[in-house]
């Protein structure tokens, strides 16, 4: 029964990108609405998303109180950017979508997809370890994420410190969370209108990204498309590569049994829905990303019971 709420969640984000699939074949998309959907989700949305999400859930106490946990998801996030950038080497990945592959194995679907299933796996007590992975995630894709994306578009050979590499770094996301987390520390006090407009401006975030796949993926022609060593190289990363590494982390550090559940499951969800949406911004193989995005978000609903089983198997261990 728990198995298959977790996939209801998985189930509401494939018909959200049939719909915009749907409605693109039908002619209501052209590249300038596309666009603006991009625009609204990553300037509007996204930052509004970040703010009332953090402001609601987390206050400085607890803040400080499950910091020492973030260990986990930084580490394990970082061991396995590298092996994404050893493996984006091993398979001579085309430079045009070498920073894409690197961002789509390193970083996983935290929210949209990682917070329903983890509600549904382990109740209300699991949100706060939700949200510090995701403290984790969010910092590596609007940084390191981002930056590897932009190199395979439009600005190739710029420096990761330059003031230009910074600006781009420094996204109206990254921003959204940064204002979040200083907001906590502060203690500065929110009106409730504020966090309502937050709320209803956020909540435009995952359906807007969903069509905005739906509209890619309808462009698509996947006859033409070809299973690649890279393709399977991605859902080897996202689906065991970066869970196995969270393992091996949470067997030698002691924290809270769920919180090392959680962290597990965060690890092995899809990719980030936003990566296609950044990689249009930036020019680059925007296509490449939507495909993998909805390729891992339907075996979702394959991995997220696998992982539950064995996660009632290592329990004991854990």
């Amino acid at each position: 029964m728990v198995i298959l709420k977790s996939m209801e969640s998985i189930l509401s984000i494939i018909i959200m990108i049939i719909i915009g699939c749907i409605l693109s074949k039908k002619g209501w998309f052209d590249e300038k609405s596309t666009s603006l959907i991009s625009n609204l989700v990553c300037k509007i949305a996204l930052p509004a998303y970040m703010i009332e999400n953090l402001v609601t859930s987390f206050t400085r106490d607890k803040l400080y109180q499950m910091s020492g946990g973030l260990i986990v998801p930084f580490t394990s996030i970082f061991v396995c950017y590298l092996i994404a950038i050893l493996v984006s080497k091993i398979l001579n990945i085309d430079e045009k979508r070498k920073g894409t592959f690197q961002s789509m194995f390193f970083v996983s679907n935290t929210i949209f997809i990682g917070l329903p299933v983890n509600l549904a796996l382990f109740g209300e007590n699991s949100v706060p370890y939700v949200l510090l992975y995701y403290i984790a995630n969010t910092i590596f894709f609007w940084t390191i994420g981002v930056y590897c994306i932009s190199k395979d578009g439009d600005e190739k050979n710029r420096k990761i410190l330059s003031k230009k590499t910074l600006k781009k770094i420094l996204s109206p996301p990254l921003l959204g969370f940064l204002v979040g987390i200083v907001i906590i520390l502060l203690e500065i006090p929110m009106p409730n209108f504020v966090i309502s407009t937050c709320k209803y401006l956020g909540n435009l975030t995952t359906p807007l990204s969903m069509i905005f796949i739906g509209i890619t993926v309808s462009k698509i022609k996947f006859r033409e498309i070809k299973f690649s060593k890279d393709m399977l190289a991605l859902i080897i990363g996202r689906f065991i590569v970066c869970p196995i590494v969270v393992i091996v982390l949470v067997l030698f550090i002691d924290m809270p049994q769920m919180m090392k559940q959680v962290f597990i499951i965060q690890s092995s969800m899809p990719i980030m829905t936003q990566t296609s949406i950044i990689a249009k911004q930036y020019n680059a193989d925007y296509e490449y990303a939507a495909v993998m995005t909805t390729i891992t978000t339907l075996l979702a609903a394959v991995s997220i019971p696998v992982y539950m089983l064995l996660l009632s198997k290592i329990k004991i261990f854990l």
